[in-house]
């Protein structure tokens, strides 16, 4: 199963997942129905009779909003709490967000683990937040889309684990960002409440009747006393009944998805010992990977481990997570890519532990690995559109090469928000002299001498990076251009738009910098994938097209063949009327129609993505600068592509 099929199983779930909430309010209904019924029947028998005392339109109208309404309350209240995504979460976890400007080496060792995966992937680099209180071993993922995305480990993982543990575990909670799991999470703990809130109402309710003083009532008084204490113990038994449905629902939807997300995470690091380390020492600390958090039952779905030790009681009904031995006895079972041994995981369990802190940045690679780690050749269409949302153990190594070899200076403009944009201005800065003359005389103008002086220092370095290793570089400083103060935010946009179009003309060569930074620094969530017609898209399909036909396609007939090429891999193509020449194209243009593409279901997706493959790779004969493009086309779309470096 591919990302896109990952994508397309996710709102499958979320439809079935409504379906089962909708299954639990029916029987909620039914049950409060029979209860009003036979309060009514108690309250009123001499002058109730016959089959009408069981069929009462108006009692049913009352009990329906009545319930509909808790359900509504409890599941808009818990989403609004939770419209944050992951920070929210996490915080109410009792999680710290990490600095990454931090000098504690547990914490930077978990910054670097993070970063290195996500880079790896094509994911942007998640928040990351440490749950300080907590002793055990535990993670997550959490938030509404990938762009959003946060992560948060317990202080018994930095503390317990070793680096190859510690990556297994990241492993496993980037598998549930790559899959979709974060937004059904999120929507389940909004439905779960929902049920919640009707048990919660009538405990209160119960514990009012309780305190209540009735020793002055009449008899007439003390019938609807007994009716109001006979509601409230219906509240709170249907309303707990309701609770264990949603308990079911919720840990039937996610058993299956850890086992999963662990084979997903060696699949990731080619490395099985660092995920099965983790789960063994779960066994063998007390605290194992229970939380104290009073919010751990809430979140226990989206956990790394089961956070619930009191629910043992009960066996697997309520476990939200397998057993740590079935899931230990099937990641034996999980084939491990060519190419690893065990030799590869001693040698980086080896690694001493001052290794990963090279200014901030993993500094050391297993020997093993490294032997392995070659260019990575231009794929042909199908192993691009199958890598989309994966990574693996050589592009790891790749990219943890890059971090370590970085120039001082820049690998400090890592952790440095006024630094980071200015290697970015570097980047953007061309070698043709009529244009760099251009782009460092707006510079100067705009920041003064000493910018101009700092850019043309780095210029050199960030020159001197290979093919595909610049798009790399700019992910790597995203967190610390999100550090930037809102004013200096939009000066530092402002600024970069000038450098990519000087003089009011876009640098075909800047356009994929552009278009990341854009996408990365954006803070809109993304658009819904509602659109399953390409018709509806197929204007938009032929502007992003015809952009990727004409780079590394100088001669025009071959920028059509790839142009052709592209569009009839999209579904309906012989339907449609095929241009005879490359439509023209704008800026403009191709962020709107990009804009829209991204709205596109997953599997209508992937044949846009498949079809943008088609139209790059049609020569065979790959650029750094097509590769570029098509990279930062495809994550504008919202979908993780990884790099291919060379």
């Amino acid at each position: 199963m591919n990302f896109f099929e990952h994508q397309d199983q996710a709102r499958r779930n979320t439809t079935k997942l409504l379906l089962l909430f909708g299954l639990s309010i029916a029987v909620m209904i039914a049950a409060f129905y029979g209860v009003a019924i036979a309060i009514l029947f108690t309250q009123s028998a001499p002058k109730l009779g016959g089959q009408g005392v069981l069929w009462r339109p108006g009692v049913l109208f009352w009990v329906t909003s009545g319930t509909l309404a808790f359900m509504v309350v409890g599941s808009s209240t818990k989403m609004a709490q939770l419209s944050q995504g992951g920070h929210s979460l996490a915080k109410g976890l009792g999680g710290r967000e990490l600095n990454p400007l931090t000098d504690d080496p547990d914490e930077q060792r978990l910054i670097n683990v993070v970063s290195e995966m996500a880079l790896a992937s094509g994911t942007p680099i998640p928040a990351m937040y440490l749950l300080d209180d907590e002793p055990g071993i535990n993670a997550f993922a959490a938030g509404h889309t990938a762009d959003k995305a946060v992560i948060g480990v317990t202080r018994g993982c930095l503390e317990q684990l070793n680096r190859d543990e510690l990556q297994g575990v990241i492993g496993h909670e980037f598998s549930h960002i790559l899959n979709g799991d974060m937004g059904l999470n999120l929507k389940l703990i909004g439905v779960i409440h929902g049920l919640l809130l009707i048990y919660i109402a009538g405990r209160m309710v119960l514990r009012l009747s309780c305190y209540s003083d009735g020793s002055s009532r009449r008899s007439k008084d003390d019938k609807g006393a007994g009716a109001v204490l006979a509601a409230a113990l219906a509240m709170v038994v249907i309303g707990y009944l309701g609770v264990l449905c949603g308990r079911l629902i919720k840990s039937a939807v996610s058993r299956e998805r850890e086992f999963l997300a662990d084979a997903s995470a060696v699949q990731f690091t080619r490395n099985p010992e660092g995920l099965t380390g983790a789960l063994r020492k779960i066994g063998q600390i007390s605290a194992g990977s229970t939380m104290v958090s009073p919010m751990a039952e809430t979140a226990s779905h989206l956990l790394f481990g089961e956070a619930n030790g009191y629910l043992s009681f009960f066996g697997d009904w309520f476990a939200t997570h397998p057993p740590v031995g079935e899931r230990l006895r099937r990641l034996g079972q999980v084939p491990i890519p060519q190419g690893s041994s065990s030799t590869m995981a001693k040698a980086s369990t080896l690694n001493s532990p001052e290794e990963s802190l090279v200014m901030g940045l993993h500094g050391g690679t297993s020997t093993a690995v490294q032997k392995e780690t070659a260019a990575i050749a231009s794929p042909d269409p199908s192993q691009f559109v199958t890598a989309i949302g994966t990574t693996d153990a050589r592009r790891l190594e790749q990219v943890r090469s890059l971090l370590n070899q970085l120039p001082a200076e820049i690998k400090l403009a890592l952790q440095d928000p006024t630094a980071a944009a200015e290697v970015v201005y570097a980047l953007l800065v061309r070698t043709k002299p009529a244009l760099q003359t251009q782009q460092i005389e707006y510079l100067s103008n705009t920041y003064g001498p000493d910018c101009r002086k700092r850019v043309g220092q780095i210029y050199n370095q960030v020159r001197a990076l290979k093919p595909g290793q610049d798009l790399l570089l700019l992910e790597a400083l995203v967190p610390a251009l999100q550090q930037l103060d809102p004013d200096a935010g939009r000066k530092f946009i402002q600024t970069a738009q000038a450098l990519s179009q000087p003089g009011g003309r876009l640098l075909p060569s800047n356009y994929p910098l552009q278009l990341i930074l854009r996408k990365r620094l954006s803070s809109n969530s993304g658009q819904p994938s509602t659109i399953s017609d390409i018709n509806d898209l197929w204007s938009d399909a032929l502007v992003v097209l015809a952009l990727l036909a004409r780079v590394g396609h100088p001669r025009p007939e071959d920028a059509l063949y790839a142009f052709k090429l592209g569009l009839s891999q999209l579904p309906g193509a012989k339907m449609q009327t095929s241009p005879n020449q490359l439509p023209p194209v704008n800026s403009a243009d191709i962020n709107t129609s990009l804009s829209r593409l991204e709205q596109a279901a997953p599997k209508l997706k992937q044949t846009i993505v498949d079809a943008c493959a088609h139209t790059v790779l049609a020569d065979n004969d790959v650029t750094s600068a097509e590769m570029g493009l098509l990279r930062a086309v495809v994550i504008t779309l919202d979908c993780p592509a990884p790099p291919f470096l060379t």
